[in-house]
C-alpha cells in the first residue's frame, strides 16, 4: 500500500496559519488573474516538473480564483481529481512524484474553520484582485455620488424658492441620503428632490 504524500497527511488544524482572505470575499466577476511570468518562468515548479504535472498544477492555480475562500483548493484527493476531471489513481500517481501538482501548497486554516490548501503565489494574485476590486468599487462609487450631486443642484435650481438650497453642501448631502434611505440605488428625479425637500424642512 503506497504511503500518504507528506502533504495529505492529517495535521492538527490549531496549528495552521489563518488564511488571509475571508470566505465572504467573492471575486464573481473574476474574468481573469493576473500573472508574473518572469516568476512563472523561474519558478522551480515549472523548471523541474514534467509537462503532464505542470499543466494540472497549472490548472489547480486557476481552479483556486473560483474557490471559497478565493485562491485556496479542498483538501480533498477525490475532489482534487474531480476537478481535474482524472482518476483518482492517476491523482494518487502524480502525487507520489518528486514534484506533484500541488507543489508549494500548504494547509491553511478559513475563517469559517475549514481547512483548506493554499500557495503563496496563488494568494498574492487574490489578495491583488481585491484590492483592485475594491479599488474600483470605490472609484465607482465617488463617480455616482458626483452625478447625483449634480442632479439634485440641478433639480433645486428648477424648483421655485428651492434655489438657494442648490449653493450649499449641506442641504444637497442631506437630500441625497433622504432619497438614498427611502429609494435605495435609485436615481434622484425632481419629484424625488422635492419629496426629500418638503421631508427635511419639516425637521427644521
Amino acid at each position: 500500500m503506497t504511503s500518504l504524500s507528506p502533504i495529505l497527511k492529517p495535521v492538527d488544524a490549531d496549528e495552521l496559519e489563518l488564511y488571509p482572505i475571508s470566505v465572504k470575499d467573492r471575486l464573481d466577476s473574476h474574468y481573469f488573474m493576473q500573472w508574473n511570468l518572469k516568476r512563472w518562468r523561474a519558478s522551480e515548479f515549472r523548471r523541474k516538473a514534467d509537462p503532464e504535472v505542470g499543466w494540472y498544477g497549472f490548472n489547480l492555480f486557476c481552479i483556486a480564483q473560483d474557490e471559497t475562500p478565493v485562491g485556496t483548493l479542498p483538501c480533498d484527493e477525490e475532489q482534487l481529481a474531480y476537478e481535474l476531471r482524472v482518476p483518482l489513481e492517476k491523482w494518487r500517481a502524480m502525487m507520489e512524484r518528486k514534484i506533484t501538482p500541488l507543489h508549494n501548497w500548504h494547509r491553511v486554516r478559513c475563517d469559517n474553520g475549514e481547512v483548506r490548501f493554499a500557495h503563496p503565489i496563488v494568494t498574492l494574485v487574490a489578495e491583488d484582485a481585491l484590492k483592485s476590486k475594491r479599488l474600483n468599487a470605490a472609484a465607482n462609487a465617488n463617480e455616482r455620488h458626483r452625478k447625483r450631486v449634480i442632479s439634485i443642484r440641478k433639480s433645486l435650481s428648477g424648483i421655485p424658492g428651492a434655489s438657494r438650497f442648490a449653493e450649499g453642501d449641506a442641504w444637497v448631502e442631506q437630500i441625497s441620503d433622504w432619497i438614498e434611505a427611502q429609494y435605495p440605488g435609485r436615481s434622484c428625479t425632481i419629484s424625488r428632490v422635492k419629496e426629500a425637500l418638503n421631508a427635511l424642512s419639516s425637521r427644521v
